[in-house]
């Protein structure tokens, strides 16, 4: 069993539970703006969707999903590949070089997502 201060959740069952509740919040939202693209929508209408709270909570929920779903899958792929059997002596240097890279790109994100969807 791996375990790793880095891990989004206390277990492996934790992390599969949260990849799959993510994914679940990704289909929903990204199905409800096809679904709004479909039906036609304008500028207008885009932006007064985006005004009203329950959506930018939506939104927002969406945008964290995102974040931690990417997170655990990242984490997933950097503790199966960047190993020392893989790389060697460096494998381990590697994968805690690569994990916080991009816990910093998907902090960036997730602040950057809030500052649009909020207007911070």
């Amino acid at each position: 069993m791996v375990t790793s201060v880095t891990s989004l959740g206390r277990s492996g069952l934790y992390d599969w539970f949260v990849q799959r509740a993510s994914a679940l919040i990704l289909l929903a939202y990204f199905l409800f703006l096809g679904w709004t693209l479909v039906a036609g929508v304008d500028y207008a209408s885009w932006k007064a969707l985006f005004s009203q709270t329950w959506m930018r909570v939506f939104s927002l929920l969406a945008l964290v999903s995102l974040c931690a779903h990417a997170w655990v899958g990242l984490w997933t792929v950097f503790t199966d590949y960047l190993t020392e059997r893989m790389l060697g002596s460096a494998g381990g240097i590697v994968r805690l070089l690569a994990e916080a890279i991009s816990a910093l790109v998907i902090f960036t994100y997730l602040v950057w997502g809030i500052q649009i969807l909020w207007g911070l």
